[in-house]
């Protein structure tokens, strides 16, 4: 069995496989995969007594679940007001140009980096902003935007 499904088995005995803690279960098996596995939320059901549709439901209805895997570094670009108008979008593309993605491809294929376009990150006094996992850049251009991820990759690759 692997690492991360006992994770899961610890997550489901630390709440009692009670149903009525589905959504923190499932906030918790998507920090140890980043997102939620079919298999894992069939495997959740059967464990908790509930149908795979009900999982499945809580899953698709709440915009912080992802189905998809996302990278280990997630990208955060605010194209809210006042982001959009000092030029998000051109950020967007930049970073898309550099990691090869596009509007219906958000992951790189190491799983390096994923690219979310949000509504707001708070911060609009820094506009535009960027948020790469829990830190926060502010005023940045797409030339600042490159070497933000220049800095990540060199440190993945150890330099």
């Amino acid at each position: 069995m692997d690492e991360k499904l006992e994770r899961v088995k610890k997550v489901l005995a630390d709440y009692g496989k009670k149903d009525r803690n589905l959504i923190p279960i499932l906030q918790h098996v998507q920090e140890i995969y980043t997102y939620l596995p079919e298999d894992v939320m069939e495997f959740i059901a059967n464990e908790l007594g509930i149908t795979a549709g009900q999982v499945f439901g809580a899953a698709t209805f709440f915009a912080h679940f992802t189905l998809e895997p996302k990278g280990k570094y997630v990208i955060k670009v605010c194209d809210g007001t006042a982001c959009h108008v000092r030029k998000s979008t051109d950020i967007i593309r930049a970073i898309q140009a550099e990691l090869k993605l596009t509007d219906k491809k958000h992951t790189t294929d190491d799983t390096m980096f994923t690219l979310e376009a949000v509504a707001c990150l708070g911060a609009c006094g820094l506009a535009p902003v960027v948020m790469v996992n829990e830190d926060i850049y502010g005023a940045v251009t797409k030339e600042k935007m490159i070497e933000i991820l220049n800095t990540y990759k060199a440190k993945e690759a150890g330099e």
